[in-house]
């Protein structure tokens, strides 16, 4: 019998020898799930005219992602995308966006206390706050398959959910290094809250809370309080404010995520968390 079984694994052709490389199926999974965005966004620029290209590239871009991470969990992981499974998206995307929009909401009412934060008024309620959505969904629904779904998964079956952590949540903060200015404390930011994903990951074993977190961020971030997203310009929404004083607490030009006020909250938030994933785990 075991001759046979190391006779099976001896016949695997080459490509299937490399495919069970882990730097080989992140590489792939990466590709894979974001390569939509660029094409989509890349032919509607080029073929539609501005006014046109409202919603439905990022929408289209979006069901391509979502396609391409399930060809790559079925074909190159061979299993079936649990973690994305339909039953209770409703509740733990609900969740997630809860706890984004609560963590933005709790550093600007402490950035007010401050005074660093100052509010000058109110903007009328439009349809228009809902437009930038699209792209939200987009942008969380592709990094949270890439870095949490491919990266952390592939890295945590490699070598263990603490250097999956650490692996992923540092790869997740460079990534923004081409954003303007990104500084030190970005840095920080983003890795915490890469920490935090991870662990709401790990802990769930879905990417639904992961989606809804990081949509729920950046969407109070930008069209609820007007100010800066990872170094994207800030847009009019929902309150006129100005973040003012040092850059240390208002994060410059990288925005509200660069600040001080940030790291220390999604810190304590991401260990609270990490040390409930833990100790829950199976020893």
């Amino acid at each position: 019998m075991m001759d046979n079984t190391l006779s099976m694994a001896s016949k695997k052709s080459p490509l299937a020898r490399l495919m069970a490389y882990p730097l080989v199926q992140i590489v792939l999974g990466m590709v894979l799930t974001f390569a939509a965005v660029p094409l989509v966004m890349g032919i509607a620029s080029h073929v539609v005219e501005k006014p046109y290209r409202i919603l439905w590239p990022q929408l289209l871009a979006a069901l391509l992602v979502w396609c391409g991470y399930h060809f790559y969990v079925r074909h190159i992981e061979k299993r079936q995308p649990d973690e994305l499974a339909m039953p209770g998206m409703a509740l733990e995307l609900g969740c997630g966006l809860l706890l984004g929009a609560g963590l933005v909401v709790l550093t600007f009412v402490v950035l007010a206390a401050l005074g660093v934060y100052q509010l000058g008024g109110v903007n009328a309620l439009s349809v228009l706050l809902l437009f930038p959505l699209a792209e939200l969904v987009l942008v969380g629904m592709a990094e949270e398959m890439m870095f949490r779904g491919v990266l952390f998964g592939v890295t945590a079956r490699a070598l263990g959910s603490k250097a999956a952590i650490v692996i992923s949540s540092l790869v997740f903060a460079l990534a923004h290094l081409p954003n303007a200015g990104f500084s030190l404390l970005a840095i920080i930011a983003l890795v915490a809250y890469g920490v935090l994903q991870a662990t709401l990951y790990m802990q769930t074993r879905r990417l639904w809370v992961c989606i809804g977190t990081h949509v729920g961020w950046n969407y109070c971030v930008s069209q609820v309080f007007s100010s800066t997203v990872s170094g994207h310009a800030a847009t009019d929404g929902l309150l006129r404010g100005e973040l003012l004083g040092n850059t240390m607490l208002t994060g410059g030009a990288f925005g509200v995520e660069a600040s001080l006020v940030t790291v220390l909250l999604i810190s304590a938030v991401a260990a609270y968390v990490l040390r409930l994933a833990f100790a829950s785990a199976p020893r």
